[in-house]
């Protein structure tokens, strides 16, 4: 567990010095410079593999697919972490679970039971007690946190759909490229010259990524994927903290709340999804890191098929 409470820690430390840079950069430029000091070593990382022979999709158009919706999904988290206290942000984009669950029904053939059900109505209630419509104002971060988290859910799904028949290497791979492709069609009009302090702290969001994904694979080799998942709602802690220490953010009592009955939410649809007498395709467990800046998780971690 050591492992999960780190990696989780070091995604928001990512997701903090992405909140920094953002008071100075586009996210597009951040994106493309942490993308691509990102992309050089996992692309080593990946052709070192020597189960690795070309990195030719099965489903093109499905892996394109992906890929397409973790770049917005992953524009929209960073846009709203350069907009929200961190813990604003967290609460909105935790509501992934429950978008899976609603998601695997028409795409995976996923037969969602009553309890499962209310557990999404409580959990979307919860969204609306962080956003609190006519009391407060909805910006344009609300709807960034909110499109990274239908984003992060659609690229999920895909990944349950395909990912027994695609390599993990190719579902990481075409993101990453097309980040960069995308990213830089976009970088000219967007670009500020980057002192070299900052352009260090771009490199660091991308190696952070990097580490922190090594932390979860090791988690998800010594852990049932249903006592690691629930560790991603850690990171509603080291959004307080950073938010507090760098930020002057002071989330009002609303966002804890709906976060609190958000997360209540998440955690219970993980736990029934983790009985064997309650699905066949348990979405959410097959793809547990829901961040919009990570693959998932190797196949040779997976839980064995008789209980998938």
């Amino acid at each position: 567990m050591g492992a999960a409470l780190l990696a989780f820690g070091l995604f928001s430390g990512h997701d903090a010095v992405v909140k920094s840079l953002g008071m100075s950069y586009s996210i597009f430029q951040i994106i493309f410079f942490s993308g691509l000091f990102a992309f050089i070593p996992m692309t080593l990382m990946m052709t070192m593999d020597s189960k690795m022979d070309n990195f030719r999709p099965h489903h093109p158009w499905q892996v394109g697919l992906r890929t397409i919706t973790s770049l917005v999904s992953m524009a929209g988290a960073f846009y709203a972490f350069t907009k929200l206290p961190l813990a604003e942000a967290y609460a909105l984009i935790f509501a992934t679970p429950l978008l899976v669950t609603v998601l695997s029904i028409p795409f995976l053939g996923e037969v969602v039971r009553l309890q499962r059900w209310i557990a999404v109505v409580v959990g979307l209630i919860g969204v609306l007690v962080v956003l609190r419509p006519g009391y407060s104002e909805f910006t344009l971060g609300h709807a960034a946190a909110l499109l990274a988290a239908c984003g992060g859910a659609i690229s999920s799904i895909i990944v349950r759909r395909i990912g027994k028949e695609e390599r993990s290497a190719v579902l990481l791979f075409y993101p990453a490229l097309g980040n960069l492709i995308v990213m830089g069609c976009v970088l000219p009009f967007v670009y500020v010259p980057v002192e070299i302090g900052d352009l260090g702290l771009m490199a660091s969001v991308g190696f952070l990524v990097i580490i922190a994904q090594l932390f979860i694979i090791v988690a998800y080799r010594n852990a049932p994927a249903v006592f690691v998942a629930p560790f991603q709602y850690s990171q509603i802690l080291w959004a307080v903290f950073y938010g507090v220490l760098f930020f002057d953010d002071t989330a009002d009592i609303w966002v804890f709340a709906g976060a609190a009955i958000i997360i209540s939410s998440g955690l219970f649809v993980v736990w029934r999804e983790s009985r064997q007498d309650v699905s066949s395709k348990t979405p959410v467990l097959s793809q547990p890191n829901l961040r919009p800046d990570t693959g998932p998780r190797p196949k040779r971690l997976r839980r064995p098929k008789e209980i998938e």
